[in-house]
């Protein structure tokens, strides 16, 4: 193998562990006097992999509908938080779909 082949190959392998990487779902502990409880709220985020290999929307896609869930009750952040996974599978790609549900919070400034 020559010194080409040897720069593309680990360019390769290091774009395919990049494209690996997802951002985590953040959540925190809260007492019930820091915020006051809007509602609940559920959300859904959808990720493809295509041929397997390319992710597309894929890494971030439960932060996404967390993110989702919160902004469609004017809240600040989520408590009780239940996750559940769906997928589907298509000629060329596989397709997760996450959905997020929970108590919607509105955190009380500090005082």
């Amino acid at each position: 193998m020559n010194h080409i082949s040897k720069v593309v190959a680990c360019a390769v392998f290091g774009l395919a562990l990049a494209g690996c990487t997802g951002t985590p779902m953040k959540t925190q502990q809260y007492d019930s006097t820091q915020y006051t409880v809007v509602g609940h709220s559920e959300a859904k985020a959808t990720g493809l992999l295509l041929f397997g290999l390319i992710p597309i929307q894929q890494n971030n896609r439960f932060v996404r509908a967390q993110t989702a869930a919160i902004k469609a009750k004017g809240g600040d952040a989520m408590i009780n938080t239940q996750v559940q996974e769906n997928w589907f599978w298509a000629w060329v790609l596989t397709g997760y779909t996450t959905s997020v549900s929970g108590d919607v919070v509105k955190l009380k400034s500090v005082q």
